[in-house]
């Protein structure tokens, strides 16, 4: 028996591998590396879905119709005084004291500034002077005059008797009546020296520079030092107005109307106002005239609309918005059933829409509106009075989505 050479050695060629499973594993592995980042994407996007938070939204509550007649007309314009004044010196000076400031409250007669009244004491003391001086003239002249008087009577009698001539009876008559004359003119002096001296005292009294009713201060547009005048001079360094003074109690709104709709507008018209400052502030009112004539430049035609009740939150020049009212029919009701933000108000295609927010979802409502009241507008059917409504957002808000009300 021969003995193998082989024999003891383990047999190597059982560790071979097959060719066809040795490219099954290749492809396998050249399958991973696209594979792995794949996944990570998917659940990437898995977690971002899960965990993306509600949207955001401004929301707010639509209110109550209240019973508002049908709004004819909308407009806008400002509030405005009827009263108002800058109040300036009737003389030219300089100005010594300012009284007044912004805001301060100030009453009828009350005095605002004084100016410099050095070089009217002056004149108002010459004018005395000039009086005094023609008062002493006239007593004088009297004097003179009844001197003169008694001496034409003694002339009179010598002429009658034939003693004197008559020429020394017309002088003694034309002495007389100069010094009649000049106690006439003296007379007169003294009253021009009055006239000097009422002017004075009136140049005196325009140094003080007072209210010309109550009111309040809106301007401060005169300081110490500074000169002003009645009317404009001196190139812009002089001031014509000390203050500017507005009644409070005669505020009321001015607004420019179409002249194509100023027929919907009659004196009397009940009107609502909301001012810009406090849009959810509605304020009862009604056309106090209708200016008799339009403005050919832009053809509108102003409107002055009276406040039902004043309050401290209008102030002169703030803007308004109106809505002039229809008459409302006797036992007739509002058809109203809420009034909305028009901000809220969407569009799906053909239908109008407005997205309700309720327990963190949004709900869409279809809704028919009504008459537009500035800034809302009336839904006469899809919104009670109370529901929350979705004003600002995403625009890709959908019914059923999470939200969150800011």
């Amino acid at each position: 028996m021969v003995a193998d050479g082989t024999a003891g050695r383990p047999d190597l060629g059982a560790l071979r591998i097959d060719d066809d499973k040795r490219n099954h594993d290749r492809s396998r592995r050249r399958r991973w590396p696209y594979v792995v980042p794949a996944l990570a994407v998917v659940a990437a996007g898995t977690f971002l879905a899960t965990g993306r938070g509600p949207a955001e939204v401004v929301a707010v509550a639509a209110r109550s119709a209240g019973g508002r007649a049908a709004a004819l007309l909308n407009a806008s314009g400002y509030v405005t005084p009827r009263r108002r004044s800058t109040v300036a010196a009737k003389i030219t000076g300089r100005v010594q004291e300012v009284l007044v400031d912004e805001g301060m409250v100030v009453t009828e007669g009350q005095v605002l500034a004084r100016l410099d009244e050095s070089d009217v004491r002056a004149r108002l003391n010459a004018a005395l002077a000039d009086r005094d001086s023609a008062a002493a003239a006239i007593a004088d002249l009297e004097v003179n005059l009844a001197n003169a008087e008694r001496e034409l009577g003694r002339q009179h009698d010598l002429e009658k008797d034939g003693v004197a001539s008559v020429q020394a009876l017309d002088t003694a008559r034309t002495q007389a009546e100069s010094f009649r004359a000049r106690l006439a003119l003296a007379r007169q002096q003294v009253k021009g020296a009055e006239a000097a001296i009422g002017i004075a005292r009136q140049d005196l009294e325009n140094c003080v520079v007072k209210a010309p009713f109550a009111g309040v201060a809106v301007s401060k547009d005169a300081q110490v030092g500074e000169m002003v005048s009645p009317v404009s001079a001196g190139g812009g360094f002089t001031r014509t107005g000390i203050s500017t003074i507005v009644d409070m109690t005669s505020l009321e709104i001015e607004v420019d109307v179409n002249e194509s709709y100023i027929a919907r507008v009659q004196p009397g018209q009940k009107v609502e106002a909301t001012l810009d400052a406090y849009p959810d502030w509605r304020i009862p009112a009604s056309v106090r005239t209708v200016i008799p004539t339009a403005d050919r430049q832009k053809a509108t035609v102003k409107v002055r609309i009276s406040f039902g009740a004043l309050d401290p939150r209008m102030l002169p020049d703030m803007g308004v918005k109106v809505a002039f009212l229809a008459d409302e029919m006797p036992g007739q009701e509002a058809a109203a059933a809420a009034v909305i933000p028009r901000a809220a108000v969407r569009k799906d295609g053909e239908t109008t829409v407005v997205l309700l927010v309720r327990d963190g979802r949004l709900e869409r409502r279809a809704v028919r509106l009504g008459a537009e009241r500035a800034d809302d507008v009336e839904v006469l059917a899809g919104v009670a009075s109370g529901d929350m409504l979705v004003v600002q957002g995403p625009p890709d808000l959908k019914d059923g989505q999470k939200v969150r009300v800011k």
